[in-house]
């Protein structure tokens, strides 16, 4: 069993932006700029975007963060937008989500320019990353790729079990796998809450992908001999021995799972990390886009 280490691909990721930032100061042009907006005090979402915020600093990218209150009426968070929309010095951003359920996320979604919309959310961006298009991709699905093609996992005509239908993670990936692509190019199962045989299923798949949002949903009876095992979740189980109470945990049982898989993602050090590295590689991206 390998780790593939998200922890050392995203730093190895994030000296080449850098190095890219660090040209475009030496040029005299101004550094990629990234916002943020948080609607509310969720404890995740506030982890989240403060962990953007270092990571921007750590490569040079300039990042402004939006905290507004959980009672935040739908159409001050749209005038927010259409501001960052119109702000020619915000080169992309992000609301984080969930948002607060007086607030509806479909149209908060499709109110971000496309030209700007560094999660890969909106439907004109989701629209051409179907089509093949070039385009920001949604983060995680990103930075699954990105690992995948820096460990060199050859996916061509393999089996892909993807675990979860979310249009931000599981619909995504499923389309990126079976794109022709490298990596890419495998044979695609999409199973959800609603697949009957889902153990049978995952069972025969070279490449396991979990997002099904379950801590330990995937064991090690539903794990083929050798195959690679990517988790997506990440869950927070009390743990008395530990200080914070707590630790995290993903959608895989990895003590088990990792038995049987020639590849496998860390929780936490994997996916988590690499969704960060997507995102900043979309920022950088918005900015070339300018130039």
């Amino acid at each position: 069993m390998k780790l593939l280490d998200g922890k050392a691909i995203s730093a190895q990721i994030k000296e080449e932006i850098k190095a890219e930032v660090a040209q475009m100061i030496d040029g005299d042009i101004r550094p990629p700029h990234l916002a943020a907006i948080l609607v509310g005090e969720d404890p995740a979402s506030q982890t989240y975007v403060a962990s953007k915020e270092k990571n921007c600093a750590s490569v040079g990218i300039m990042s402004t963060a939006y905290r507004l209150p959980a009672d935040t009426s739908e159409e001050e968070l749209l005038q927010t937008i259409e501001f960052l929309n119109n702000d020619e010095e915000v080169d992309g951003f992000i609301v984080q989500l969930p948002l607060p359920k007086h607030i509806d996320e479909d149209k908060v979604i499709k109110l971000v320019d496309p030209s700007k919309d560094v999660d890969g959310f909106h439907p004109v961006n989701i629209g051409k990353m179907v089509l093949g298009e070039d385009t920001y991709l949604p983060a995680t699905p990103y930075g699954i790729m990105e690992l995948l093609k820096r460990y060199d996992i050859d996916t061509e005509g393999k089996h892909c079990v993807v675990l979860g239908r979310s249009n931000i993670v599981g619909t995504p990936m499923s389309l990126l796998m079976s794109r022709k692509s490298k990596p890419g190019n495998a044979t695609v199962t999409m199973c959800h809450s609603r697949t009957k045989n889902i153990k049978d299923i995952a069972a025969s798949a070279d490449i396991l992908i979990a997002a099904i949002g379950q801590p330990h949903f995937v064991t090690a009876d539903m794990v083929k001999e050798g195959a690679i095992v990517i988790d997506v979740g990440m869950h927070r189980i009390e743990d008395a021995s530990k200080k914070s109470g707590f630790r995290l945990t993903g959608d895989v049982d990895f003590d088990e799972v990792s038995k049987k898989a020639s590849y496998i993602t860390p929780v936490p050090g994997g996916v988590g990390l690499m969704t960060i590295a997507g995102l900043l590689l979309n920022t950088l991206k918005a900015r070339k886009a300018k130039l």
